[in-house]
């Protein structure tokens, strides 16, 4: 019998490798089943009412819209503004210059209330003694007692009261949330966050004011982060310094640092508000059982790389942090209405970043270390 010519003999896998091995099976890493995207109840459906058509509202107004959700009703005292972002988004919807019209024509259950700190909070308490569920813009308030009274309203009223940190919910820091509240990390305990970008579009705006910028109304977010990638270690002492950079012409300082030291692990942060040139944001966070590194050049270009002893796995994130994380905290708090649950993004919860962010802003001021809840009032 001829045998075929080595170049044309068919091999037969079975005579090479056993059928266990003939077909292997890729294990999967644990980082491809961290669920951080958005998600909104389908059959739930309360209708908003969003209190404040500032510069900010479009990012709510599109989140929303693309999410699927009922907008009702827009208010502002600028009723131009109102109308404007109404026909450009929610034609149907109704306008109104201040919020107790809207609350006395509208059955919407949810107030967005997106206005300046200064005003909100008389505004929220209005929405709370109507029993309506209010999502407040951040940073939440002023004065942590003033915080903690609206929170014992909320519950006297049984409506939920929750903070729009949408930085929850940017894609990279959604991720690593994630992965950390499924124990991919193990226990994490060392946490190094930089930012390095230009944040000198301010001037000539409201912001130019604000004495504590970087700290206070960029660095809410990453104080509010601190908290949620570091969940099981308790906050001890804040120390922060702010200094103005070369050449700068705005009023506040824009270079910050902080250093959080905690129970057992440690955080650090750095804020240059002034680099015009490879703008780069890097966060660097360490546990027990894994490595999480997100590394960009900015808040909506970051990529994620998770290391375990199963290797490194970089997820490839959808979405970015304008419109996402204002779609995350709403389609949050309204899935914690529908399930009658705690809510993730509640005003209790959120008193603790803020009490961290202003002893930060005190230590700067004083030049000493402060713990997180004895500073009770915005410092400066």
């Amino acid at each position: 019998m001829t045998q075929p010519a080595p170049g044309n003999r068919r091999t037969d896998l079975t005579e090479l490798v056993s059928p266990q091995e003939a077909l292997p099976t890729r294990k999967a890493h644990p980082g491809e089943l961290v669920k951080y995207r958005p998600q909104r109840p389908d059959d739930y459906d309360p209708g908003i009412v969003l209190v404040g058509c500032g510069g900010i509202a479009r990012h709510h107004l599109e989140a929303y819209r693309d999410a699927g959700l009922s907008v009702t009703g827009l208010v502002d005292v600028n009723l131009a503004a109102a109308t404007a972002l109404r026909d450009r988004f929610y034609p149907d919807a109704q306008v109104f210059q201040n919020h107790h019209d809207a609350l006395r024509a509208t059955d919407a259950e949810v107030f967005d209330v997106a206005t300046h700190p200064q005003v909100r909070p008389s505004i929220i308490r209005d929405c709370l003694r109507a029993r309506r569920h209010v999502l407040s813009q951040k940073p939440f308030v002023l004065d942590l007692d003033v915080g903690q009274q609206l929170v014992e309203l909320a519950d006297e009223m049984g409506v939920y009261l929750a903070v729009n940190q949408n930085g929850r919910w940017a894609p990279h820091f959604s991720y690593m949330r994630e992965a950390v509240a499924a124990g991919l990390l193990g226990e994490t305990f060392a946490l190094r966050m930089s930012v390095d970008w230009d944040h000198t579009w301010v001037a000539g705006t409201a912001f130019e004011h604000v004495k504590h910028l970087v700290l206070y109304d960029y660095a809410i977010h990453w104080f509010d982060m601190v908290r949620c990638l570091l969940p099981n270690s308790r906050v001890e002492r804040v120390y922060a310094t702010t200094t103005r950079a070369p050449h700068q012409a705005i009023m506040p300082a824009l270079l910050g640092q902080v250093l959080i030291e905690l129970d057992n692990a440690q955080a650090t942060m750095t804020f240059d508000a002034i680099v015009r040139h490879s703008p780069q944001e890097r966060t660097y966070l360490a546990g027990t059982q894994g490595v999480a590194l997100s590394l960009g050049k900015g808040n909506n270009d970051q990529q994620v790389t998770l290391t375990t002893d199963e290797g490194a796995y970089h997820p490839n994130l959808i979405g970015k942090w304008f419109p996402d994380g204002f779609r995350g905290t709403m389609c949050e708090l309204l899935s914690s209405i529908r399930e009658k649950r705690p809510t993730l993004i509640s005003a209790a919860d959120n008193l603790q970043s803020l009490g961290l962010c202003f002893a930060a802003i005190d230590s700067a001021q004083s030049g000493e270390p402060k713990r997180p809840g004895q500073t009770r009032q915005l410092p400066g």
